[in-house]
């Protein structure tokens, strides 16, 4: 249209009520620096942090999720004292970047040890724990950066800070499943659909893990992996003391629906979980 702006310039409003909504003001950016998004008629509110960008101009009242998209990588790991750990390190997520870790303790004791309230918050209503404790939890490259998004690769030298909690984790080569992992489509491999077909061959190629199942509340959890290095080696200290090299996650953790694999290993994935669908 005569006189209308052009390129990068034009205006562009997305009406919407769920977070769907929000993808769309993420695509539209790549078309225009002016880009609103109006939430109409949302229901529930939820508390998230909006972050202001230019030429990005949303509400603070933003509807609650029907579901919420976790991409980064779990890591899990066992001591020959029984320890076992399990870490999330999260840097696309509705809760911003962050990582947490699960320890089952050999008494049995299950722990979470999450940076934040919110975190933990979260975190309690998908898993169980029979202690919180809230710490700076932290994963840095051995140059001191943060892991954030940086693809997980063989070689790579990670360390964990959380509490009581301090370890070295030196990442190995693809296995078998993780090569082949490689060859599907990514788009494809987080799909949560995929979840129905990769469950039951879970459960019997990897004893304890599981691809799908119940997050509490009625809301259902996919883990959606698209790649899988072992852990070469593991140093970890709790609270100052050294809890020995690298052993198998044996027995397998009690968090949730389904534990990490017995073979110490890191997975990139997303994690989808999908509120109940309403009647």
């Amino acid at each position: 249209m005569s006189g209308a702006p052009q390129g990068r310039d034009r205006r562009i409003a997305v009406v919407g009520r769920d977070e769907n909504a929000v993808d769309q003001v993420v695509q539209r950016r790549r078309l225009s620096d002016d880009v609103t998004l109006f939430l109409h008629e949302a229901p529930e509110p939820f508390a998230r942090a909006v972050r202001h960008g230019r030429g990005h101009r949303t509400m603070r009242r933003m509807a609650t999720p029907r579901s919420w998209h976790f991409t980064g990588r779990i890591a899990g790991w066992g001591t020959p004292g029984g320890t076992r750990l399990v870490l999330g390190a999260w840097h696309d997520s509705p809760l911003g970047a962050f990582a947490d870790v699960m320890v089952e303790r050999p008494d049995g004791e299950r722990l979470l040890l999450a940076p934040s309230q919110e975190v933990a918050d979260f975190v309690a209503s998908t898993y169980t724990f029979d202690t919180t404790l809230l710490v700076p939890v932290s994963v840095t490259t051995t140059a001191g950066r943060p892991l954030a998004g940086k693809p997980t690769s063989a070689g790579q030298t990670w360390r964990v800070d959380a509490g009581p909690l301090t370890a070295r984790l030196h990442v190995g080569a693809r296995p078998p499943l993780g090569r082949l992992l490689r060859l599907v489509p990514r788009a494809l491999a987080t799909a949560p659909a995929l979840t129905r077909v990769t469950d039951p061959v879970a459960r019997v190629v990897l004893r304890g893990v599981r691809t799908r199942g119940s997050a509490g509340g009625g809301r259902t959890e996919h883990y959606g992996a698209h790649d899988l290095h072992r852990l070469a080696a593991a140093g970890t200290l709790w609270e100052g003391e050294d809890l020995g090299p690298l052993h198998p996650l044996d027995p397998p953790v009690r968090f949730g629906f389904g534990s990490s694999p017995r073979d110490p290993s890191v997975t990139d994935l997303v994690t989808t979980v999908r509120e109940a669908r309403s009647r």
